[in-house]
């Protein structure tokens, strides 16, 4: 197991936002290292539960060390939220995004600063690296996921760059390959900002099937989460908070059926509680912070 050192973001703002009964069973659909999970295990009593899910190996193993009965940790990933029985939880917490030992750890692929084979699972034991993905996929497909998932405006010539450089040389094997022919193709980019930065984060979502699973987790929460049980989501990037946002949106408002226009509206499933930010001083502390939006709502009585 590595050393590499991480920061929970939201710490005490998720925690206190997730547990209202000490009692209840609760979810961290992302456990990662264990930060939230830690902290809301020290808010519960006799009786609560805390389930964690990671496909991480090394998040498992740093779960291991939890010696707690009430806590549990699946090898899984969120979308399996759907598995519990409805009405059970007491809230879901989900902590989107990688983990700092995942991206300062050049082994697993998913950065750029230092190199590294170019794998970018978060399981590392289970489906296609990001360099096995890149040896075969079409330009037309990587173009697709490179201007859908990064909202690269040069995700043509950037695919252009991959499938060339395979057909000359052979496959990108190293982050520090693909980080020099991306930094070739794209022509600007915001100041401080790598020119790989979005290549990268739409070749990891691609590869984790992420705003999938989220899509899915969401989704099985209005089953699994009882009333009053509280959705927690922490996003990094705007894709996934857009997802988020108009999940929440569209469960907190009224629907009226145009069909029948003085029928009462159908009854909301989801109260939207706010959006919360990293203080300046946890983004002072933490640079990494600084993109997160917390986003919180509440399962209503609604069937």
């Amino acid at each position: 197991m590595n050393t590499w050192s991480h920061t929970t973001v939201l710490l005490n703002e998720a925690v206190d936002a997730l547990v209202t009964d000490p009692q209840g069973h609760y979810v961290d659909a992302t456990f990662g290292r264990g930060g939230h999970a830690r902290l809301a295990l020290s808010r519960l009593g006799p009786a609560g539960r805390l389930t964690a899910y990671d496909k991480d190996p090394e998040a498992l193993a740093e779960a291991a060390r939890i010696a707690d009965a009430r806590f549990a940790i699946r090898h899984q990933g969120f979308a399996a939220l759907g598995e519990w029985p409805a009405a059970s939880l007491a809230g879901v917490l989900m902590d989107l995004g990688i983990s700092s030992p995942q991206i300062d750890d050049p082994a697993r692929g998913f950065s750029f600063r230092a190199d590294g084979p170019l794998d970018m699972r978060m399981d590392p034991t289970r489906g296609q690296s990001a360099a096995d993905w890149l040896a075969e996929a079409p330009e037309r497909q990587i173009a697709e996921v490179i201007r859908d998932y990064g909202e690269e405006r040069f995700a043509g010539a950037v695919a252009k760059a991959i499938v060339a450089r395979r057909q000359a040389r052979g496959p990108v094997a190293t982050t520090a390959e693909l980080a020099e022919l991306v930094a070739g193709a794209v022509k600007t980019r915001e100041p401080g900002q790598n020119p790989a930065t979005r290549t990268f984060q739409a070749v990891r979502i691609f590869v984790n099937a992420e705003l999938e699973e989220l899509q899915q987790a969401l989704e099985a929460s209005l089953h699994v989460l009882q009333p009053g049980g509280r959705l927690v989501v922490i996003s990094f990037h705007s894709l996934e908070d857009r997802i988020v946002k108009q999940f929440i949106a569209r469960h907190a408002r009224a629907l009226v059926d145009r069909r029948a226009p003085f029928a009462e509206p159908a009854p909301t499933r989801l109260r939207a509680l706010g959006r919360v930010r990293p203080s300046a001083a946890e983004v002072a502390a933490n640079p990494r912070a600084r993109s997160a939006i917390m986003r919180v709502a509440e399962r209503t009585e609604a069937a």
